[in-house]
């Protein structure tokens, strides 16, 4: 097959460009290419001063031509040589000029087209840049390796965010699969603690019920003896007047004295209490409960204990455990510290990271509470707090304070799970309070969520 290409080019090349057929009297003009004679004097006839090739454009200087003798007799013996079916097959495929049937040899790099000689005859060469068809053919490869290049560059950068992008579908289908999992766990404990209310709100309208019900039932019976009592003076009045004038004016006085004395029991009223159904806030969701009542809080140095660092932003405690004691103060108290910020009515949620190990309380105190004190925090002295045992993990805790209501709630913000709640009845302003019970080492950092 190789011989075959070779013999096609070979026998390609003894032949006129122009005419097509193996060259007759081959001559040379001054670029070097090799023509029939009849067909270069046909081409350049009417031209004048400057005579262009056909094949590479060069402009000859006249018309002088140089037989190529040793060209006419390699061509004699190309004739010769036997062509078989595929190599005159493939000179069949030569591409021709659709419009001159004349061999395609120029390429137009303004139009991207390929030209025969003749068709250069209607253009202008300044307008229409014409090259030979191996020189474009050339350029046109280089500029394909390049684009081969720039494009194998982007194939591998799509590969790549295409398998980046399969990971991401992984990943947001474990973080669904965990958002389900948390969305769950968070209904069920919605569940469980409406259920625990429900109970609640239905013991408490039994017992309403069962105490208007009685009070009603009895009032009830009084107002049945009064309308016996009514009915019975009625009868003897209606009766006394029936009788003669002797016999009833005959104990008159007593029957004025049972009408003026009766007297009408008092009706029972009753009120039910609407509050009664009204839902703390957290039951509508962690996430909403977060994103209405979340408060900016900062922690204030005045209040830190002295074994206790804070930042200067006001948003971290640090704590090391002293290889001795300079603080005479660190052995009478937990190490605590209280937010610049208090409230005295409302609802507030704010957010803690716990790091390292270690024990530690959140929760609320009263304004006048002595922190850092021999005073243990407790409800009697005005501290309501829950201590939190050790972790080795980052814990992140959300505390929910409901002033009117009477409840400082504990959330853990990774499960989105209720861990710990305390009631009472609040008075006065409230301080966000923060210490560590017990730990070689640990930081309270206050965050958004």
């Amino acid at each position: 097959m190789a011989f075959a290409a070779s013999l096609a080019k070979l026998q390609a090349e003894a032949s006129c460009p122009i005419c097509l057929n193996f060259l007759s009297g081959p001559v040379t003009i001054a670029c070097g290419h090799n023509f029939c004679p009849f067909c270069i004097h046909q081409r350049w006839e009417g031209l004048q001063d400057t005579f262009p090739c056909p094949v590479c454009l060069h402009h000859c200087p006249d018309r002088s031509l140089k037989r190529n003798t040793q060209l006419r007799y390699m061509t004699e013996i190309i004739k010769q040589i036997p062509t078989s079916e595929s190599q005159r097959e493939m000179q069949e495929e030569m591409p021709l000029c659709g419009k001159h049937h004349e061999v395609l040899t120029l390429f137009c790099e303004k139009s991207l087209e390929l030209l025969c000689p003749q068709c250069m005859g209607s253009l202008d060469p300044q307008d229409q840049p014409l090259i030979p068809i191996e020189e474009a053919a050339a350029s046109q490869r280089g500029m394909l390796k390049r684009y081969i290049g720039v494009l194998t560059k982007h194939l591998k950068n799509a590969v790549k965010v295409y398998r980046c992008q399969g990971a991401n579908i992984l990943a947001v289908k474990r973080k669904m699969s965990k958002w389900r999992n948390k969305l769950d766990y968070e209904c069920n404990d919605l569940k469980y603690s409406l259920e625990i209310e429900y109970n609640e709100f239905d013991n408490d309208l039994l017992v309403e019920e069962n105490n208007v019900e009685e009070k009603l039932i009895e009032n009830g019976r009084q107002i049945s003896y009064h309308m016996f009592r009514l009915s019975n003076r009625l009868s003897e009045i209606e009766e006394k007047c029936l009788q003669t004038d002797e016999d009833l004016l005959t104990g008159i006085e007593s029957i004025h004295n049972s009408y003026e004395n009766i007297e009408s029991p008092a009706i029972f009223s009753y009120k039910l209490k609407k509050e009664i159904f009204t839902l703390p806030p957290h039951y509508l969701g962690l996430h909403k409960m977060i994103c209405t009542f979340q408060a900016d809080l900062t922690l204030d140095p005045e209040t830190a204990h002295p074994d206790l660092l804070i930042s200067i932003s006001g948003k971290q405690a640090s704590y090391w455990k002293p290889d001795c004691i300079l603080n005479p103060q660190a052995l009478t108290s937990y190490p605590a510290v209280l937010s610049s910020e208090g409230f005295d009515a409302g609802r507030h949620f704010w957010a803690v990271t716990i790091g390292v190990t270690g024990e530690f309380s959140l929760g609320v105190c009263k304004e006048s509470f002595p922190i850092n004190t021999l005073i243990s925090p407790s409800p009697s002295n005005g501290c309501w707090t829950h201590t939190f045992g050790s972790f080795s993990i980052l814990k992140e805790i959300g505390v929910f304070l409901d002033y009117e209501l009477g409840e400082v709630s504990f959330y853990d913000l990774k499960t989105g799970s209720l861990l710990y709640r305390i009631t009472a009845t609040f008075t006065g302003k409230l301080m966000p309070y923060f210490s560590i019970v017990s730990s070689e080492s640990l930081t309270i950092s206050i965050i958004r969520v």
